[in-house]
């Protein structure tokens, strides 16, 4: 885990080390050496996606491409140009998988209608079938929000819709704004709502507390978006709201039962607790012990490393969002072309640090001292919000794929 460093407050340093928070670094100094830190890793740097991707593309002109290149790069040998593909755009296997997730949901819920709530044979089921279902559709929604299932902004609306269908409760429509400003605004303070807020860093800075956020973490998810800042209710939030409580109640007066709903949101609950690919959450973007001894002092200007990517076989399961350096460098790259990304520029991601486990990264995150809550880069400025400003709504609620990639 990379640690801020005790003593006096830091001053910002060109091109970007981690600066301390004033009043972190003054409480250090008053307490000693052995006062718990209660900061984040503040740094001036810009967020390192752009840069690599401006480094990748001018390398690999190849991977922004809607189609396959001629070779006219005469300092691209002829093998390398056969391994040109189109990266960027939609992956039509997209909708199928959705399909047939969500058809196995209602299949689950359908077949316990009738099992009661508190029996091993209703939370078995939840947890091995219907948490690793209702994750895989929190992705395919993530994968949706990117514009990567139809080419049509309005289609990847409405299938997000009936991808959310399975979860229980309306927030497709809600998650786009918030998940594109996160890709604009990494680790900007007030925009990226991924990053737990001052209050949770206090509350949760122990290892109850941290079980406590593993625990309920979905809840998390859902709700800090909203205390950050709001963004604009439109037709497509209107939509999903009734479309959601219409098949909701649908579902319990067709099959006069409450039970197959209760599946569905025991499955949401469980897919974002302790569940091995909700490990996911907490790997993307939480600093652990994979960076050199040198990034650890602020005084070398190396900048903390805060974005990890996963290659393991859980990536099966949900739509490769393991590679998540991939990701956050080309976000109109769908999840079926991230290996090959990973592959055709793999100078650029074979240095980066990465995690073996999901698994492994919530136990070190509950037991590991070193690793909690503030263990996350923040920046004081930059970033755009996306879908918060209601006079700019109708701009920013579709973006074009130059804008995605940008």
């Amino acid at each position: 885990m990379i640690q801020n460093a005790a003593g006096a407050e830091r001053k910002a340093v060109p091109n970007g080390g981690i600066m301390l928070n004033g009043a972190a670094a003054a409480d250090r100094a008053q307490a000693g050496s052995d006062q718990k830190e209660h900061d984040f890793f503040w740094t001036y740097t810009e967020e390192p996606h752009r840069t690599r991707r401006l480094a990748i593309i001018k390398a690999h002109p190849e991977v922004r491409k809607g189609r396959a290149l001629a070779t006219t790069d005469h300092n691209t040998n002829a093998g390398a140009s056969q391994q040109v593909t189109k990266l960027c755009g939609p992956e039509p296997l997209t909708k199928y998988v959705v399909a047939a997730v969500v058809g196995l949901q209602f299949l689950c819920a359908y077949t316990l209608k009738d099992t009661s709530f508190w029996s091993w044979k209703f939370w078995a089921p939840a947890y091995v079938i219907g948490a690793t279902a209702n994750q895989n559709l929190f992705l395919a929604i993530h994968e949706i929000s990117h514009n990567l299932a139809f080419r049509s902004p309005l289609a990847n609306r409405l299938f997000a819709i009936f991808a959310n269908l399975p979860i229980g409760l309306p927030y497709s429509a809600s998650f786009r704004p918030y998940h594109l400003t996160h890709h604009k605004s990494l680790g900007v303070d007030g925009l990226d709502t991924d990053l737990p807020t001052a209050l949770e860093a206090v509350v949760l800075d122990s290892i109850l507390g941290k079980a406590f956020f593993c625990t309920f973490q979905i809840f998390f998810y859902a709700i800090r978006p909203m205390c950050v800042f709001q963004i604009t209710f439109t037709w497509v939030h209107l939509l999903n709201l009734v479309v959601q409580l219409a098949f909701d109640f649908a579902v319990i007066a067709y099959l006069d039962s409450y039970k197959p709903i209760l599946y569905l949101l025991l499955s949401s609950f469980l897919a974002g607790s302790w569940h091995p690919t909700a490990g996911h959450f907490i790997a993307e973007h939480y600093v652990y012990e994979t960076v050199t001894p040198e990034a650890r002092n602020p005084d070398n200007n190396i900048p903390v490393p805060e974005t990890y990517s996963y290659y393991g076989p859980l990536n099966v399961l949900t739509y490769n969002v393991g590679y998540h350096n991939e990701h956050h460098d080309f976000p109109a790259v769908a999840w079926t072309k991230l290996p090959k990304l990973r592959e055709i520029a793999d100078e650029f991601y074979a240095p980066l640090p990465r995690h073996d486990s999901w698994v492994l990264v919530l136990w070190r995150f509950l037991w590991d001292k070193n690793v909690g809550i503030t263990s996350r880069v923040k920046r004081k400025n930059g970033g755009r919000k996306v879908g918060g400003s209601s006079e700019k709504v109708a701009k920013v609620a579709d973006w074009t794929p130059q804008e995605i990639e940008a």
